[in-house]
């Protein structure tokens, strides 16, 4: 657990050498990447957190914005004396991805987005969203929490263990994300992000099609795979490809930069 500024956070480090901090969206936790932090960790040091009012970490009296969870990642990095890292996000994370490398440059060496966006601007994920903010409340949250977690699951091991640590969160700072996703918009400035970027999408998420194509055309240092089989919830439903699509991008640009 750490400290940030009164609020306690819940991090997972694991491994050694280049760092990769994950990032997970809504309801979801840190456990979303459970496949990752477990196979990655044998190349690079593996980071992931839950996000404030998430799975084990505490409730946030400010509300839940993207700025704020970059900030956290930077006293993150800060309190295990790292000094840049590899980002990875996945659907809204992608999103707290992009934000942390137009703030902080410098602390940053590129991104994975995996199924992400910049912005959410189309009909029908704007309605998936708006459902979302709707049944997160005290009445309907263990319902959207089996949905959302029954959908990013491979295995029942794998639901069973999603489901928990979601209900441990707290409604009011998931509601909060969920919102402040609708309202986030950083598509004019992706041309100042200079880092290499990998985009992973799977080729049945149509909706997200546009996502991936914005992205491929406003980030000037971009790498664009699509996964032929899988729809959106790639870390969990097809974590060995993901698994080696990072691999082999962190190892390529780690050889640039040393």
């Amino acid at each position: 657990m750490l400290d940030v500024n009164g609020v306690s956070l819940y991090y997972d480090v694991k491994g050694n050498g280049t760092s990769i901090v994950f990032i997970h969206p809504p309801l979801l936790t840190s456990e979303n990447f459970r496949y990752q932090m477990d196979e990655l960790s044998h190349d690079f040091k593996v980071i992931s957190f839950d996000i404030r009012g998430h799975g084990r970490s505490q409730y946030s009296t400010k509300p839940v914005t993207y700025p704020l969870i970059v900030e956290d990642i930077k006293h993150l990095l800060d309190h295990l004396g790292i000094e840049k890292v590899f980002l990875c996000g996945y659907s809204t994370g992608a999103s707290i991805a992009l934000e942390f490398m137009l703030t902080y440059s410098d602390r940053a060496f590129g991104s994975i987005l995996v199924s992400g966006m910049s912005e959410a601007s189309d009909f029908y994920l704007r309605k998936r969203i708006s459902l979302a903010v709707k049944l997160a409340n005290p009445r309907t949250f263990s319902f959207l929490a089996y949905a959302i977690t029954y959908g990013n699951s491979d295995t029942k091991e794998t639901f069973e263990k999603l489901y928990k640590e979601a209900v441990k969160g707290d409604v009011r700072n998931i509601n909060q994300y969920y919102q402040y996703s609708m309202e986030y918009n950083c598509t004019n400035q992706l041309e100042n992000i200079k880092h290499p970027i990998l985009m992973v999408y799977g080729k049945k998420d149509k909706s997200f099609q546009r996502y991936a194509n914005l992205l491929q055309k406003k980030l000037p240092f971009n790498e664009l795979r699509f996964l032929s089989k899988e729809k959106h919830q790639i870390p969990t439903k097809a974590a060995q490809e993901l698994n080696q699509l990072i691999i082999d991008f962190v190892q390529l640009h780690n050889k640039k930069i040393w």
